[in-house]
């Protein structure tokens, strides 16, 4: 199957071969044509497999059909498409896939992301536009102070939707739908389904089309697992070893805790070793020029906690390092799923001490499954 196969409007058609996408991952072959079709959707697949994709295509296609039929918008502040994001970082990232199909439709995408001032939050939603993409929370206050309204919402997208109500947005959320017209398509991506997203889906959706790919809950096949044994609780001296091997692409270190990340990067300081850091409790600038960095290849090496697990898609990484491995097989299927995204290979390198013994026993079970 490619792109074509989907009968796309022209001008995404043309974007998709200018920005070289010939041919659609296995959720992106399955969920297109089902939302093109006006049905529902939960999606469930593996990190790196491409569901922003997979729901920014049919909106945008969906949306300027609409237009090309005589129906543009024209009042300000009611988008007919809504995506929620549970960061801030998630949705800028999500804003510039959509961004990089606006050209040739003309149509506009806006923001409203934690983190922003109000001001600018308000401006962003003054005008008329098609897309929003959106926080929780900044989006709630906008509606209660009736600066927005999702009365015209004829897609509502929940992305990332285990780390939504991770982070306790479930009441958020069912406002947020409630606020949308009954009428309308919903979509739901995960890279895992947990019980309160199973919840969640119960509660919203009616008969929706439930799409999972044959990795989920696996790691990519081309993602190569190695692990190290710690030996007399020495890690860093593992670390300084490894690293100095050297390689080609960018590192996640991945710890557990806030005050790892600290005592971590104080080490790899001292050591001379080049790094950014992305971790809660930071401020907001910094973290985003320290992502921004990493992403532009200024660094090569970023020390996170989980905060960087989830959704975030940075090219050219090509490891993953668990200095600490985590303890559930949720949080570590996320963290691997910042490489070998796309069909790219990657490697990661777990430490491993007798404690981790159990999740590493575990990994035998998300092996990718065989072609």
């Amino acid at each position: 199957m490619t792109f074509a196969d989907f009968n796309l409007l022209p001008s995404l058609q043309s974007s998709l071969l200018a920005q070289e996408f010939t041919r659609p991952t296995e959720i992106q072959a399955r969920a297109i044509p089902e939302l093109l079709g006006g049905q529902s959707v939960v999606g469930v697949a593996e990190t790196g497999s491409g569901k922003t994709l997979s729901y920014a295509l049919p909106i945008l296609h969906l949306l300027k059909s609409r237009e090309n039929d005589g129906n543009p918008v024209d009042t300000p502040a009611e988008p007919r498409a809504w995506v929620v994001v549970p960061s801030r970082e998630l949705g800028e990232q999500v804003a510039r896939v959509f961004k990089g199909f606006t050209h040739d439709t003309r149509l506009r995408v806006r923001t409203v992301l934690g983190g922003a001032k109000m001001e600018l939050a308000t401006r962003n939603v003054s005008g008329p536009f098609e897309v929003l993409v959106a926080t929780p929370g900044r989006l709630i206050q906008l509606m209660e102070k009736k600066i927005i309204s999702l009365a015209a919402v004829r897609i509502l997208v929940l992305d990332e939707a285990d780390q939504l109500l991770d982070q306790g947005f479930v009441n958020d959320i069912h406002k947020m739908v409630a606020a949308c017209p009954s009428k309308r398509q919903l979509a739901l991506f995960s890279a895992t389904v947990p019980p309160p997203v199973e919840k969640l889906i119960a509660k919203i959706f009616s008969h929706p089309v439930v799409i999972r790919s044959k990795g989920s809950h696996h790691v990519v096949a081309t993602l190569k697992t190695i692990n190290r044994n710690v030996i007399g609780g020495n890690r860093f001296a593992l670390l300084q070893e490894i690293l100095a091997q050297g390689k080609q692409g960018s590192t996640i270190l991945f710890v557990n805790t806030r005050e790892q990340c600290d005592v971590l990067a104080a080490q790899l300081q001292e050591g001379g070793w080049r790094f950014a850091m992305y971790r809660g409790e930071m401020d907001k600038n910094e973290r985003r020029a320290n992502l921004k960095e990493f992403r532009e290849g200024t660094v090569d090496l970023l020390i996170s906690t989980d905060l960087a697990s989830r959704g975030l898609d940075v090219d050219k990484v090509s490891r993953v390092i668990n200095y600490h491995l985590p303890q559930q097989m949720q949080n570590y299927l996320h963290r691997v799923g910042r490489t070998a995204r796309a069909g790219r290979d990657g490697q990661v390198i777990n430490f491993v001490t007798v404690r981790d013994r159990p999740l590493v026993a575990q990994l035998e079970k998300v092996k990718a499954p065989k072609r």
